[in-house]
C-alpha cells in the first residue's frame, strides 16, 4: 500500500516520520515540487518547442493515397 502525505508543517512531518520508523514502515521522500521559476521555464520550453528537422513520417495524405490507391477515399 502506498500513502502520500503532504504538509508545510515540518514539525508534523517529523513526528509522522518518527512514528513510521518505530513501526518499521519504509519511507520514501520525493521532492517533486518545482519552484515557480523552474515550473515557468519548463512550461515555456514545452509550449515553444520547435523541431530541428522535418518529420520523418512525411505527409499523411500522400501515404493514404499510396496505401489505398485501390479504393476511393472519402476526402480526396
Amino acid at each position: 500500500m502506498e500513502l502520500i502525505l503532504k504538509s508545510n508543517n515540518e514539525d508534523s512531518l517529523a513526528k509522522i516520520i518518527a512514528l513510521a520508523k518505530k513501526l518499521n514502515v519504509v519511507i520514501e521522500k520525493k521532492n517533486a515540487d518545482l519552484n515557480k521559476k523552474a515550473r515557468t521555464n519548463l512550461k515555456n520550453r514545452i509550449l515553444n518547442f520547435k523541431a530541428e528537422e522535418s518529420s520523418s513520417f512525411g505527409d499523411a495524405m500522400d501515404w493514404q493515397r499510396d496505401e489505398r490507391s485501390d479504393r476511393e477515399l472519402p476526402f480526396s
